[in-house]
């Protein structure tokens, strides 16, 4: 699979290659989507924001060390009765005190199962999201071409429509010309200014299909493109190797990055049941606590009769405890159990997803290589169907000179021609892309593989 299956391609197309004008070509416009796609930036972030889901996971098993601290000033005030020997006396008595309080605790986890699991499910989903950066790097590369390919096929398609507008308006100056004389009945003339009216529609058709195939190309890459390169009519077509569908399937079916995230996501949803089914488990921490607590303050009495006394009073104290704590989950409402019912619907949710993907995955593999294979074979069959439309258009306008056709048959040969180049150029492109849609689907497609098709394109357009 690691195989270079373009590269008798290449090496054809090098011997075939001119030198070409500074031109953006498709490693250029990838390159420049790398730098300014939006939606590869947003994997990229989300790719990065994922990345701190291990951190925060692991975090809960290193030790959590916690401060506290406080100051109360606090006055009270009142009457005090009491029993003196001369029967009951009353005083006001009022207190003030200062407390200052701090304390430090240490909790460190002894046995936590949701905490060990939270970490191998946040293993996972890292792995998940350098899977989905990738998928959405291909995902980029596809696009590109799409948009790139997309503007190609339409410049094609305006150039043939110009050179057949062009054609079809000498027709009807000579058609005008040949009625002035008389050779022609005035219907020729009047088929001729028809598809010359069609033929301008059709160019400024065209035009509109060029230039929204332009701002979807400047929507990946960020930039508006003048020429581009293109394949020329030598471009050389090479089957797939390995050959065989079945070997590209299993191969996709191991490497395919959608499917892999899918296997993923199967693992993480897998390991969320298990953290729920965890809250029926005993946890154990190991926590160690000191604490200082300093009061001061002063308790008055004032007696009518004997004044005021007062009594001051200062304490400090410090508290250290080491302990074992373990916590028994006996009944919570039956949320836990309801949370474990979620995840397993949501793990064969999960699971049923994963196999909806495989099977969209050989779908897509086996249909991707068949587009090349048709491609092949279609683009063959359609250059020479340019060419037999080019020679039945010379024959029909000689017997159109001598009079044996009419313009009605020279005019319905020009279109057969047209729709022959239309459908040509967009084979080539179809090809290229289905190329790059089966490297897709067997998960090898990367850089080099932009480069390979990039080596395929050795002629220069100027867009317009």
């Amino acid at each position: 699979m690691t195989a270079i299956w373009l590269r008798a391609a290449i090496l054809a197309t090098m011997g075939l290659a001119s030198a070409t004008c500074a031109a953006t070509d498709f490693t250029e416009a990838y390159h420049r989507a790398q730098r300014s796609d939006p939606q590869l930036r947003e994997a990229d972030a989300t790719r990065l924001a994922t990345r701190e889901a291990r951190p925060q996971a692991f975090s809960a098993l290193l030790p959590q060390i916690q401060a506290t601290g406080g100051y109360t000033h606090d006055t009270s005030s009142g009457v005090s009765k009491f029993f003196t020997s001369g029967g009951l006396a009353s005083a006001d008595v009022e207190s003030t005190t200062n407390s200052k309080v701090w304390a430090l605790q240490l909790r460190q986890t002894v046995f936590h199962w949701e905490q060990f699991a939270a970490v191998r499910q946040a293993s996972a989903q890292l792995a998940q999201a350098e899977v989905d950066y990738n998928a959405a790097r291909q995902s980029l590369i596809l696009r590109t071409a799409s948009a790139y390919f997309s503007v190609l096929e339409s410049q094609d398609t305006l150039e043939a429509a110009q050179a057949a507008r062009e054609a079809i308006s000498h027709q009807l100056e000579q058609a005008e010309k040949r009625f002035e004389v008389g050779l022609i009945a005035i219907t020729d003339v009047e088929e001729a200014r028809a598809a010359n009216d069609q033929a301008a529609a059709t160019v400024i058709a065209a035009k509109r299909t060029l230039a929204t195939a332009r701002e979807k190309l400047r929507e990946v890459t960020g930039d508006s493109v003048e020429t581009l390169a293109r394949p020329s009519d030598e471009m050389p077509l090479v089957n797939p190797d390995p050959v065989g569908e079945d070997q590209w399937v299993r191969a996709a079916l191991d490497q395919n990055l959608a499917l892999s995230s899918a296997r993923i996501a199967a693992e993480i949803a897998r390991d969320a049941v298990s953290v729920a089914e965890a809250g029926h488990m005993p946890s154990v921490d190991l926590i160690a606590r000191t604490s200082n607590t300093d009061v001061t303050g002063t308790t008055s009495f004032i007696d009518p009769t004997a004044g005021a006394l007062s009594y001051p009073s200062n304490t400090n104290s410090r508290d250290k405890q080491i302990s074992l704590q373990v916590t028994v989950p006996l009944f919570s409402g039956g949320a836990i159990a309801s949370r474990v019912r979620q995840a397993s619907y949501q793990h064969r949710a999960a699971h049923e997803r994963l196999e909806r993907i495989a099977r969209a995955t050989e779908r897509g593999t086996r249909d991707a290589y068949l587009g090349v294979i048709s491609e092949i074979s279609r683009v063959k069959a359609l250059h020479q169907s340019v060419e037999s439309s080019k020679v039945a258009l010379t024959a029909t306008e000689a017997g159109y000179e001598v009079g044996t056709r009419t313009a009605v048959d020279v005019l319905l040969a020009r279109q057969r021609l047209l729709d022959a180049q239309t459908n040509y150029a967009k084979s080539r492109y179809d090809y290229l892309l289905n190329v790059l849609t089966l490297e897709q689907q067997a998960g090898t497609l990367d850089d080099k593989s932009v480069d390979r098709v990039n080596a395929l394109l050795d002629r220069t357009v100027t867009v317009r």
